[in-house]
């Protein structure tokens, strides 16, 4: 079984990309972060013509994610259990589904902007909050994952210059205990230490060059409980659907399980 996720920074105007990859790679589930579109005008007919089935949680222009399987999609819930709003809305950033033997989670973490920011605040409470929903899956016996864009790098080799992002998000210690919070409900980063690649990064901003100078940052992330971590054969960031006209900022991370 290969599942991968992808920040796809707009479905609508990435889908040609998308249907390609996922024909070349014989990808089973894909789990999609940063739709930017309505769950109406999200490409469910251009899938199903290649045989996926989708789960949408999406309302508009911003944030959004996804689930695309070729293997079913059952006990869909869409939304974050417990989850905070944000300027009294609940933002579209969490879907899950059973796709066959596994359960999966695509979550789209809050950026936080700044760390003083009401986003901050609000990042850290819905990153608490997605410890609480995850909890119970991530103790039991089923395969089960959390897959996505968690706008977080785990450590300093994560980022291409640690000491530029000094102050900022992405980086503070409150983000990164967050995630070791989750990590204590029984999930463990799928993709092997030491990185099997050098800099293995999954986001690179469009501006400056960024992605030709390898100025990224690993932040699409893979956690997967004992029976998931058990069956991964392979994982690895798909580096080269980075490369190219119209590309995402961000690059598939992909993972192989032997289920």
């Amino acid at each position: 079984m290969r599942i991968a996720t992808w920040n796809v920074n707009s479905i609508t105007a990435r889908i040609p990309r998308v249907l390609a990859w996922l024909e070349s790679t014989g990808t089973d589930v894909l789990c999609v972060q940063e739709t930017k579109c309505s769950a109406e005008q999200f490409p469910a007919d251009e899938l199903r013509e290649l045989g996926y089935e989708s789960a949408v949680h999406a309302t508009g222009r911003w944030n959004g994610v996804a689930l695309i399987s070729r293997l079913g999609l059952e006990d869909v819930v869409r939304g974050l259990p417990g989850g905070p709003a944000y300027e009294g809305a609940e933002e579209p950033r969490a879907i899950s589904a059973t796709c066959g033997p596994v359960r999966v989670w695509s979550v789209y973490v809050p950026n936080g902007r700044e760390v003083d920011h009401a986003h901050y605040t609000y990042k850290l409470q819905w990153l608490a909050a997605l410890k609480e929903a995850a909890a119970t899956d991530a103790a039991g016996a089923r395969p089960f994952a959390v897959l996505g864009d968690f706008n977080v790098a785990p450590v300093d080799e994560d980022v291409w210059d640690p000491s530029l992002f000094e102050g900022a998000t992405h980086v503070t210690p409150a983000e990164r205990a967050a995630l070791a919070a989750l990590r204590e409900t029984g999930l463990s980063d799928v993709m092997p230490r030491p990185l099997k690649y050098d800099r293995p990064y999954t986001f690179w901003d469009y501006r400056q060059l960024a992605f030709p100078k390898n100025r990224g940052m690993r932040i699409d992330l893979v956690y997967g409980n004992e029976p998931f971590a058990a069956a991964v054969k392979d994982s690895y960031v798909d580096r080269e659907e980075r490369k190219g006209k119209g590309a995402s900022d961000h690059a598939p991370v992909v993972v192989d399980l032997d289920v």
